[in-house]
């Protein structure tokens, strides 16, 4: 995983970047890395902060602290013989190499059965489409089944973001492709929970989760949010051409076939939900999505995609916001045959 630090004089951004550099390189047993980056994050506020010595001496030792963190937290990358290494010794013979990602694991029942897709022209048969029937947001009955699509019918794909209710800056995203005659899938990037896991940031930034494409009924990972987790979903159309929904879609199918056979780890910053919509993008038109803070926050990446034109900007970003928003109008259709027609009738 290459990680782009760029040359900026903010101080947040930069703390952002070397944190995030420390925690990889824990994991990736480089113990040069780890000094570099306490002197690295001092040197940055210096250069901002010279007439605040006191800041400088404060952020040196907050350095210092998240220099030793992830050794304290016992990265599941790291085994004994490992975590031995990356202080320098010898590791003891007999001990366990380091994990690497698995698909092999006693998952979460909704996160179990990873989606692929055949594709035969402009034919696509997506399986195991998850469509969970919720009771609670941890008793669920789990259903998957297959599809054949014609991509010649996709026409928009649609920008989902959920919001963390105790961190409003972070956020989840998501891609909706609607197909003509109303239907609609969509693709999630998320953190693999095994049974019993609950989703930390701060582990996700240490390779504790394995990530996965979600390929799921709209109905499902909506109601899951406004029905049960309550939380906040925006719905946001984006200006997509059938043609280009069409190759994001392909795109992202594409990855979700790929993942199955070569598993790779989780990465809260740098390999998460939106990172990965900003990679298929700019696969496809590259430079479309430029580095910007807002893609590690993604809280706002609806006005980072509205200030690009990605999303429709005739209207104030605050009316697009408020037409987006489709809680109320899910909870009153929960129950409807088109419930994805009717959670856009605003």
């Amino acid at each position: 995983m290459r990680i782009n630090t760029p040359v900026v004089c903010n101080s947040f951004r930069v703390v952002f970047v070397w944190w995030h550099f420390l925690l990889r390189a824990a994991a990736a047993r480089q113990p040069w890395a780890l000094l570099l980056n306490a002197f690295g994050v001092a040197a940055c506020h210096v250069v901002n902060d010279v007439a605040r010595p006191r800041r400088v001496v404060a952020f040196t030792g907050i350095a210092v602290l998240l220099m030793l963190l992830p050794l304290s937290l016992g990265c599941r990358t790291l085994s004994p013989a490992a975590q031995t290494g990356a202080l320098g010794g010898i590791p003891p013979a007999g001990l366990a190499p380091p994990l690497a990602p698995s698909n092999e694991r006693n998952w979460e029942p909704s996160l179990a059965v990873l989606p692929y897709a055949e594709f035969d022209g402009d034919l696509v048969t997506v399986h195991n489409i998850r469509n969970c029937t919720y009771l609670t947001e941890t008793d669920y009955v789990v259903w998957h089944y297959d599809k054949t699509l014609n991509l010649n019918d996709l026409e928009s794909v649609d920008f989902i973001k959920v919001p963390f209710t105790a961190a409003p800056s972070l956020a989840h995203t998501m891609l909706s492709f609607g197909f003509c005659g109303g239907e609609y899938l969509v693709v999630s990037v998320e953190a693999r929970l095994e049974q019993g896991e609950v989703y930390s940031p701060l582990k996700g930034s240490l390779r504790q989760y394995e990530l996965m494409y979600v390929v799921a009924d709209e109905r499902d990972v909506i109601q899951l949010r406004t029905e049960h987790r309550k939380v906040d979903v925006f719905v946001y159309p984006t200006k997509a051409t059938p043609e280009q929904a069409r190759a994001l879609f392909v795109s992202m199918i594409e990855r979700a076939n790929k993942l199955r056979q070569q598993p790779e780890f989780y990465d809260t910053i740098a390999n998460n939900c939106t990172t990965n919509i900003v990679q298929h993008i700019n696969q496809l038109r590259p430079g479309r999505v430029p580095f910007d803070v807002r893609v590690l926050l993604p809280g706002r990446s609806d006005q980072l995609a509205y200030e690009l034109g990605l999303l429709d900007n005739n209207i104030s970003l605050e009316e697009t916001r408020r037409r987006a928003k489709v809680n109320d109008l899910a909870r009153r259709h929960k129950d409807s045959s088109d419930f994805s027609a009717d959670i856009r009738r605003f």
